[in-house]
Order: C-alpha cells, then sequence, then structure tokens
C-alpha cells in the first residue's frame, strides 16, 4: 500500500486531551472558508452563529433548555460508549421517553396532586430504559450488533410517536394538527426564573452530571464497565459478568435518553408534538466523544452544541443561510476530532508504490 497507519510506541496523553480543542478550531478555519465561499464575511458571520445568541440572560437562559436533552442523552451514551457498547439509539430512545410520558399526562389533566409529575417523569424515564434494554436482550440472546438494532429502534420509535400523535393522542379540539392536548399544570416542570424558560430539568442534569462521575470514577461497577471495554476476554478472566454489565449500560444509557424526552414535552413544549427532537440524541454522539466520555467534559460540549443549535437557527432568520448549518458543523467537528485522533494514536508511513518487497535470507537461499 502507498500509505500505511503504524501504532505509535508513545501515545502523548496531553495531545489526545487538546484533541477536542484542535478539532473546533479546525472546524472553525473550514467554517470561515464556506462563509466566505458563500460570500458571507466570516468573522461577522461568526458573531451572529456564536455571539449573538447568548448576548443577554433570556439567550442564556435558551442555551441552557438546548443544552440539558443533550446532555442527559450524552451521559448515559458516555457509560455505554466506556464498556464499548456502540448505542446509536438515544434518539428513538428519547422520543420513547416523550411518547409514555404523554401517554400518561394527557390522561391526568385534571389531576391536581404534586405525584403528577413524578409519575409522568418515571413513566417516561422508564420507558426510555426498556428501549434500550430490548437492545441489549437482542445483543446478549442472539448477538446482534447493537448498532443496526438501535439505529433500527430509531425508526421504529419515531413512526410510534406518529403514529399516536395523529391518533389516539390526538387533541380533538386541536384543529386537526397532529398534537396531542396542552398537559395540566401539575405535569409541567416549574420554571426556575421568572425572565426566561429554564425548567427544573436543569437538576435531573446536575444530578446526572455527578451520578456518571461517581459511577465511572469511584465505583467497583463503573471499573468493571471499563474494564469491559478495554479487553472483553480480560474482563471474562477476572469473573465480570459481560451480559450483565451490557444490560446495566443500555439500562441507563436508554433511561437518560428517555428522561431527557419526557423533560421536553414536561417543560418547554409542554405536549407532545412530532418535532420533539431536531435530532438531539444523534447529537449527542458527538458530545460525548467531544467530552471525552468525561462528564465534565460533556457539560461543556453539551453547552457547544446548544449553542450551534441557538446559532444555526440565528444565521438562518437574520443571513438566510440553510437550517443543515447546524449538522454541517456537528459532522465536521465529529471528523476532525476522528481525524486527531488516528494521527495521535498512529503514525503516517509512506511506502513506494513501485518498490516489490524483498524476500528474506532464508527464502533468497531456498530460491537460488
Amino acid at each position: 500500500m502507498f500509505l500505511t497507519l503504524e501504532p505509535r510506541l508513545q501515545q502523548s496523553r496531553r495531545m489526545l486531551l487538546l484533541s477536542p480543542l484542535l478539532a473546533g478550531l479546525l472546524t472553525l478555519l473550514c467554517g470561515s472558508l464556506l462563509f466566505a465561499a458563500l460570500g458571507h464575511p466570516p468573522l461577522a458571520t461568526f458573531h451572529t452563529l456564536l455571539i449573538e445568541p447568548i448576548q443577554d440572560l433570556y439567550g442564556v437562559s435558551e442555551l441552557l433548555i438546548k443544552a440539558l436533552p443533550i446532555l442527559l442523552c450524552a451521559l448515559g451514551l458516555a457509560v455505554a460508549y466506556q464498556a464499548r457498547i456502540w448505542n446509536i439509539g438515544a434518539e428513538g430512545q428519547l422520543l420513547i421517553g416523550a411518547l409514555a410520558g404523554s401517554a400518561l399526562a394527557v390522561h391526568i389533566i385534571d389531576w391536581e396532586s404534586r405525584w403528577a409529575l413524578a409519575g409522568v417523569i418515571v413513566i417516561g424515564t422508564l420507558a426510555g430504559a426498556a428501549w434500550g434494554a430490548l437492545a441489549a436482550w437482542l445483543r446478549t440472546q442472539f448477538n446482534a450488533n447493537e448498532i443496526l438494532t438501535t439505529i433500527m429502534l430509531n425508526y421504529i420509535a419515531l413512526n410510534l410517536l406518529l403514529y399516536f400523535v395523529h391518533g389516539p393522542l390526538k387533541d380533538p379540539n386541536g384543529f386537526s394538527f397532529p398534537e396531542s392536548a396542552m398537559f395540566g399544570d401539575a405535569s409541567r416542570l416549574p420554571q426556575l426564573f421568572e425572565d426566561g424558560r429554564v425548567h427544573a430539568g436543569l437538576y435531573f442534569v446536575l444530578l446526572a452530571v455527578v451520578a456518571v462521575w461517581v459511577l465511572l470514577s469511584k465505583s467497583f461497577m463503573g471499573f468493571q464497565i471499563k474494564v469491559l471495554g478495554l479487553d472483553r476476554r480480560a474482563a471474562g478472566l477476572m469473573g465480570f459478568r459481560e451480559k450483565r454489565l451490557v444490560w446495566l449500560a443500555m439500562l441507563i444509557s436508554g433511561g437518560l435518553a428517555g428522561l431527557a424526552g419526557v423533560s421536553e414535552v414536561t417543560g418547554p413544549i409542554g405536549q407532545l408534538v412530532p418535532q420533539v427532537s431536531p435530532g438531539y440524541g444523534y447529537a449527542a454522539i458527538t458530545v460525548a466523544f467531544l467530552g471525552r466520555l468525561n462528564p465534565l467534559g460533556i457539560l461543556f460540549a453539551g453547552l457547544l452544541m446548544a449553542l450551534l443549535y441557538l446559532g444555526g437557527e440565528n444565521a438562518q432568520m437574520q443571513l438566510n443561510l440553510p437550517q443543515s448549518l447546524t449538522e454541517l458543523f456537528q459532522g465536521m467537528m465529529l471528523f476532525f476530532l476522528l481525524a486527531c485522533d488516528v494521527l495521535i494514536l498512529y503514525r503516517l508511513r509512506f511506502k513506494a508504490w513501485w518498490r516489490k518487497p524483498q524476500a528474506d535470507g532464508k527464502a533468497q537461499e531456498a530460491l537460488a
């Protein structure tokens, strides 16, 4: 081959930690070239994209609202990815959590009990965990690849949501719009501040950050998850039960994604609509890797991703840029992150394609 990758004998831990920052800088550079090619001044465009959305407290509150579901999904994915269980189904688990919570909320609209919200949150979280458990069952019983099963479950979850929002859960007084009735006040997450829309889901994120950090860094179960991710054979020799760890990781991952979904419908939306998620579950995959599967790193990466969502909407309204701008930047960030990681872990070796490999000494003697 003309170009090969050779593992480096010594890997720079510092460069691995700085890799997300380098990927971000490369994304900004390519974004500048893209904006210039489209006829927009790069600096002014980046100001519209990254600065204007958070210039006031209301903008900061909108940033937090966008970040909350992404962070919950990414924290759950970090647990699965530490065990090398490639859950791509956070989007579907989020949608199922939103659907299950909404199914209960529309039937208890008249309730005034404080337990109404607790019931809706628990049902949504358990539904997301059950959707993740389905992929775990297929993996442990039939050795089905979780990448394929979770992707397919995403589409099943989306079509289930569309069926119910156009059918059984459709608001009869909603003028034929595909949406459920507005939830009762007892089933809504309370707002934390009067000047913004930030809701109590912020507490869920903070608790999840601490819980995931304790699980992965301070518990024996987290140690088992990491060993399973590093070497499955070694984990088996040490007596760690792989199937149990797969179930645990998928239950936690799905549960947090389901919590993200039910927090969306009980928080800023207040009802079930087809556009519950603009792709939060998929964006969480990039956030998990940008944050190096570390809860604190995921926290900062999630805020950055939420800023891209806000900035993309702002750029679309003010500069008439396409709506797919956010997805483009997400893709570039993930691409550059993976590229940086490859170059940090491996060394490029060039070989002259016209040179044929020479036989060793014994082979030459045999031929002679």
